[in-house]
C-alpha cells in the first residue's frame, strides 16, 4: 500500500477517484503544527530565530492515525498544495511524525487535480524544497515578532486588546490615507450644460457641453448665446476602436472580479475557489502567473470555434508581470473547458462560470466598435465651447461574446452630415459639486495592495479579513470605512513606526521573503537584519507617555454632570467624550 497525504478531505476524495486500491489517500486537515498562540517565547531569537512548534489543538488523533498508516505503507508521498504553505505542511508532517525514520518519503506536486496531472506527478517525485519551507517559516516568524512587539506596546500606550501586524497595519494606513483625503476635500461648484436638438430629418439628439464652467456667470453666458443663435454640426469624427481581452485570472484579479461582479469578499472568493480546486474543477487558485499550459490550449481553441465560430478565435500568449514569480506556474482556469457550468453550490457555479468566461475570452479576437463623435456649435463659432455626443456601435463582438458583462452600453446616433443645421429645442444647465475620492471597496484595496507590492496574492484575502475582524474597518455598502479604533491605531503607528508600515519597507520585506524562497538569501540573516533595529525602535518608544485622550472636544459639548469642558477618549466601542475632570467627575457623552 502506498500512502498519499494531502491537507483536505475533499482533495483526498477527488484524488482517490483517479487511483487504484493500492493507494491510500489521507488528509491532515490543514496544518498539524503551529507556533503557540500569543507567546513570543515560541521563537528562540538568540538561537537563530528557531521556532518552537507544537501540535495544533485537536490534531493529536490525526497525527497518530497518519503515523499508524505510514508504518504500514510501502511508500509515503506528500501531495500538499503547490506553494510555500503546502511545502511547509509537508515538512511539518515529516518533522511531527518522524516520517523519514519510518519510510522513504517523497514530495509530489500538481497544479490541477486531474488523472493526467496526478499520474505525471507520481512519475516525478522530489525532495522537500527547504528554501520554500524557510520562506514560509520566515514569514510566520516575522509576523509573530512584529505583531507581538507592536501589539504589546499599543496595549500599554493606547488601550488593552488592540493589535498591529506587519502587513495589516500598512493596509490599514492605506484606508486611513484615503479617509483623510475625503475629510480634507473641499467641494467645488461646476455646471453641466446640455441641449436637445432636432435634425433636418426630424430626429432628436442630445448634445453636452465639452467644458464644465465653474462659475454661474460663465454658465449663463453659454446658455444665453446658445438660445440666441442658430446651431449647426461643425465636425463628425468616425473611427474603429479595438478592445483586447484581459489575461486569464490570477489570484488578485479573481478576487477583484468576484467582488465587483458577484459581491464576494476576497476571503469568500478564495474559500469557494479552494472548494472548486479540491473537486478537481479548476487549477490551483493561488498564483500570479497568467500563463495557460500548452496542453490545455487546444481544448480551449476547439471550444471557442464550436461555441462562437472560427472568426472568434485568436490564440494569445500572456506574459506574467509579477517580479515575485510565485511557485504556481499557471493561471486559474477550468480543468475541463467543455464544462461551461460546474460546482456543488450556486456560489461555486457562479465563480466557476466567471473563471470559464475569463479563460475562454482570453483566447478570443478583439472586439471591434465603431465610434462616432458629433460636434456642434452656434453658427458664429468661437463664442462658446462645442457641444457633442459620442456614439458607439459594436461591429464585431469578439471576446465580448463570451464576457457580456464587460460590453458596456451602446449609444446609437442618427445619420448626420457636417454643416447640417440643428433646431434647438431646449438648452439648460445643472449646478453640481465635485465629489471627494471614494473609499476603497475590497476589490479596490486588493488592487492597491498589489500595485504597492504589499503582501502577496495568497495573503490579500487574509489581510482584509483581519482588518475587518479586528474592528479597524467596517463595510458601508461595498466600501471600507475605518472605525474610530482603526484610526487611533493607525495614527499611533504612523506617528511612531512610520518606516515599518511604509509601502517601500513592506514591499522590501516581501522581496526578501521571495529571495529566501529562491535560495538567494538565508533565513537567519534576513530575520536578524530586520529584528535588531526593529526591537531597538520598539524599546525606545516605551518611554513615550500613555495616550489617555485624543484631543479636546468641540466647545459646544459640555459635561452633562458638571457643565465643564470635555475631551475625546477611546473605549472598546469607539470614541466618546469624557469630562476633563475624570476621575473626579464621571460625566460622559456618546459621539
Amino acid at each position: 500500500m502506498n500512502l498519499i497525504i494531502v491537507e483536505s478531505p475533499t482533495k483526498a476524495k477527488t484524488i482517490s477517484n483517479f487511483l487504484g486500491s493500492d493507494y491510500k489517500i489521507e488528509s491532515s486537515y490543514g496544518h498539524i503544527r503551529d507556533l503557540p498562540k500569543n507567546n513570543k517565547k515560541a521563537i528562540d531569537i538568540l538561537g537563530g530565530f528557531t521556532p518552537r512548534y507544537e501540535i495544533s489543538k485537536g490534531k493529536e488523533k490525526i497525527v497518530a492515525e497518519i503515523k499508524r498508516l505510514a508504518q504500514k505503507a510501502d511508500e509515503v508521498l506528500l501531495a500538499t498544495d503547490p506553494d510555500r504553505e503546502g511545502e511547509a505542511i509537508a515538512w511539518h508532517l515529516i518533522q511531527a511524525i518522524g516520517l523519514n525514520e519510518i519510510k522513504n518519503v517523497e514530495r509530489i506536486v500538481f497544479h490541477e487535480i486531474t488523472k493526467s496531472a496526478i499520474e505525471e506527478a507520481l512519475k516525478n517525485p522530489r525532495n522537500i524544497d527547504m528554501n520554500l519551507v524557510a520562506s514560509q517559516q520566515a514569514r510566520r516568524v516575522l509576523d509573530r515578532l512584529v505583531g507581538y512587539d507592536l501589539s504589546g506596546l499599543i496595549w500599554k500606550k493606547v488601550r488593552y486588546g488592540l493589535s498591529a501586524g506587519r502587513v495589516q497595519s500598512p493596509a490599514l494606513r492605506i484606508i486611513m490615507e484615503r479617509e483623510r483625503e475625503i475629510r480634507a476635500f473641499t467641494p467645488e461648484n461646476y455646471w453641466t450644460l446640455a441641449g436637445k436638438f432636432e435634425t433636418e430629418k426630424k430626429d432628436e439628439i442630445v448634445l453636452t457641453c465639452e467644458e464644465k464652467p465653474t462659475g454661474e456667470k460663465e454658465a449663463n453666458y453659454i446658455l444665453e448665446v446658445g438660445r440666441g443663435n442658430q446651431w449647426r454640426i461643425i465636425e463628425i469624427k468616425q473611427n474603429e476602436v479595438n478592445r483586447s481581452p484581459r489575461p486569464p485570472f490570477i489570484t488578485s484579479t479573481l478576487q477583484q472580479a468576484a467582488s465587483s461582479r458577484l459581491g464576494y469578499s476576497p476571503s469568500r472568493a478564495m474559500s469557494i475557489a479552494q472548494k472548486l480546486y479540491e473537486q478537481g474543477l479548476i487549477t490551483y487558485m493561488r498564483t500570479d502567473s497568467v500563463t495557460i499550459s500548452k496542453e490545455a490550449l487546444p481544448a480551449i481553441y476547439e471550444e471557442i470555434e464550436k461555441t462562437y465560430g472560427k472568426e472568434y478565435l485568436k490564440p494569445r500568449l500572456y506574459k506574467t508581470k509579477s517580479k515575485s514569480a510565485q511557485e504556481a506556474h499557471e493561471a486559474i482556469r477550468p480543468t475541463n473547458i467543455k464544462q461551461k457550468s460546474d460546482g456543488a453550490t450556486d456560489e461555486q457555479k457562479k465563480l466557476y462560470r466567471l473563471i470559464w468566461e475569463r479563460t475562454i475570452s482570453s483566447q478570443m479576437a478583439d472586439a471591434k466598435t465603431f465610434k462616432t463623435k458629433v460636434s456642434a456649435n452656434v453658427v458664429k463659432q468661437g463664442l462658446i465651447p462645442n457641444f457633442s455626443i459620442i456614439g458607439s456601435i459594436a461591429v464585431f463582438w469578439g471576446w465580448l461574446a463570451a464576457d457580456k458583462e464587460a460590453r458596456g452600453e451602446e449609444v446609437q446616433i442618427p445619420k448626420l452630415s457636417e454643416g447640417e443645421t440643428l433646431k434647438l429645442l431646449n438648452i439648460d444647465g445643472q449646478r453640481k459639486q465635485t465629489e471627494p475620492p471614494g473609499r476603497y471597496t475590497e476589490a479596490g484595496l486588493v488592487k492597491e495592495l498589489e500595485k504597492r507590492e504589499i503582501g502577496r496574492p495568497s495573503t490579500y484575502a487574509s489581510i482584509i479579513k483581519t482588518i475587518n475582524d479586528r474592528g479597524y474597518a467596517t463595510k458601508e455598502g461595498r466600501t471600507l470605512r475605518p472605525t474610530d479604533t482603526g484610526e487611533v491605531v493607525s495614527d499611533f503607528l504612523e506617528n511612531n513606526f512610520a518606516k515599518y508600515i511604509s509601502d517601500s519597507f513592506t514591499a522590501e520585506m516581501e522581496n526578501e521573503l521571495d529571495e529566501i524562497a529562491e535560495g538567494k538569501r538565508k533565513y537567519e540573516e534576513m530575520l536578524k537584519s530586520f529584528y535588531a533595529p526593529f526591537s531597538k525602535e520598539v524599546k525606545s518608544k516605551e518611554k513615550i507617555e500613555k495616550i489617555t485622550n485624543l484631543g479636546e472636544a468641540d466647545k459646544k459639548f459640555k459635561c452633562p454632570v458638571c457643565g465643564g469642558p470635555m475631551i475625546i477618549k477611546l473605549s472598546r466601542t469607539g470614541k466618546f467624550l469624557s469630562c476633563v475632570k475624570f476621575p473626579e467627575c464621571a460625566g460622559a457623552r456618546k459621539i
